[in-house]
């Protein structure tokens, strides 16, 4: 064993001595000076444009975009998403489907008539015939979910027509 480690490394020894470089018998010249260029005014970078209004994906963009259709409004006792219902739906689809990492609450609400429970179903009807209103136009339901809120949200308060009018409601909310 101690013979076969002599010969290899002596065989290792004439091998790199055979690589060994030899100096060339003539040498380069010498690097000639060159006048450095005159420094110029390099133009000035340009300015970084700060970002104006809300960021694109988030809740303020997504209700400033949709200037009003991220809430659809029910008649009394329904869940039904009639041809406004349906337009503002879509327009909420084309931002989701733009927006493909936004995801998204709806919530569903109802006006004080009724009671509790009548309410909490009613509102939850609501906000998921907008769910698979907005999953048919495209939008995967993994991106979506639902919650009820009844009539313990109010968008108006008072105890006539026009009140429960505007809270008869499915509201989209983007999850930041």
């Amino acid at each position: 064993m101690p013979r076969k480690v002599v010969i290899l490394a002596a065989t290792s020894v004439l091998a790199l001595a055979a690589c060994s470089k030899k100096p060339p018998e003539e040498l380069p010249p010498a690097p000639v000076q060159t006048p450095a260029p005159a420094p110029t005014a390099a133009p000035a970078p340009a300015p970084t444009p700060t970002p104006t209004g809300p960021v694109a994906g988030s809740q303020a963009h997504f209700s400033q975009v949709m200037a009003g259709r991220d809430v659809i409004f029910f008649d009394t006792d329904k869940f039904d998403i009639d041809s406004e219902d349906a337009a503002a739906l879509r327009s909420q689809a084309e931002y989701l489907l733009q927006y493909g990492r936004a995801t998204a609450t709806i919530e569903g609400h109802a006006d004080e008539r009724g009671t509790r429970d009548y309410n909490l179903a009613l509102g939850e009807r609501r906000a998921n015939a907008a769910k698979n209103y907005l999953v048919s136009l495209g939008v995967s339901e993994n991106r979506l979910r639902t919650v009820s809120y009844g009539e313990e949200r109010p968008a108006a308060t008072g105890s006539n027509e026009s009140a429960w009018a505007r809270n008869r409601r499915a509201v989209t909310v983007l999850i930041d």
